[in-house]
């Protein structure tokens, strides 16, 4: 089990990447600290996990809000003794044209991706520092490589690999690695309320990647495992791209071009 007995802390894990990552990281032993504000989807990863015969333990937070942060990482600290991976996967993505997006709503783009991931590293880097080990995982997008609209959720994924970096070269020292993925199009519930109004969407998308096809949350979890495991252990400040060939290059756009 490359993570047996490390204790994890997970935020937006109630679904999606989250939940694919916190039943992962349990299937490989380790602990894990599920956080997010939805109840009840937080409670079902956890008690799906246990089902199965790993260690798992569910704290509502909103970590786009300090307080709910440290008492996020008090709380596990507490019941598990420390914090060994910290996965920063919880987002808010809304608004796509700039002329459109008020102050609010920008705001809350970069808060809910970029400065909630600001706020949980710098609340677990004390310890991480203490212990002379920690592997922090931050969840980007290929937005943040990309213009492709959204942004705000765009600008701040990109925030997100800038942020990485100084993590990774200020704490290296002491033993903390960080490292980003860049997922491209992943089928996971926060895509529902659009495929509802456009059906053929994901077939259309995944004309535009070499694996013609969507990615899947397990296929994102399985980097995040790589990236938090030792095998990674002489590997921080990078970026992975794991987006089935789209950003490799736009082979759809030469064959237009061509008229094939």
């Amino acid at each position: 089990m490359r993570l047996l007995n490390r204790i994890a802390m997970i935020t937006g894990g109630g679904s999606g990447i989250g939940r694919a990552t916190a039943h992962r990281f349990a299937s490989e032993g380790a602990k894990v600290v599920v956080a997010d504000i939805n109840d009840e989807s937080g409670i079902k990863t956890v008690e799906d996990i246990e089902a199965a015969g790993g260690a798992g333990r569910f704290v509502h937070a909103d970590v786009t809000v300090a307080a709910e942060v440290k008492a996020l990482v008090r709380q596990t600290i507490e019941v598990y003794g420390g914090v060994d991976i910290l996965v920063n996967n919880a987002f808010f993505c809304d608004g796509d044209d700039i002329l459109t997006v008020d102050e609010d709503l920008w705001d809350k783009n970069i808060r809910g991706c970029l400065s909630s991931v600001f706020l949980c590293s710098k609340a677990v880097l004390p310890h991480m520092i203490d212990r002379r080990h920690g592997a922090i995982v931050n969840i980007a997008s290929v937005n943040g490589l990309l213009g492709l609209g959204e942004e705000g959720y765009s600008a701040a994924k990109a925030g997100i690999i800038s942020l990485t970096q100084n993590i990774a070269v200020r704490y290296g020292e002491h033993q903390v690695r960080a490292n980003a993925i860049c997922p491209g199009s992943i089928q996971t519930p926060a895509w529902v309320p659009v495929l509802e109004k456009d059906p053929d969407l994901f077939e259309r998308l995944s004309k535009w990647y070499p694996l013609q096809r969507i990615g899947q949350p397990e296929e994102v979890a399985a980097a995040a495992l790589f990236l938090a495991s030792d095998e990674a252990s002489f590997i921080t400040g990078t970026t992975l791209v794991v987006d089935g060939g789209l950003t490799a290059g736009l082979k759809r756009m030469g064959e237009e071009l061509v008229g094939k």
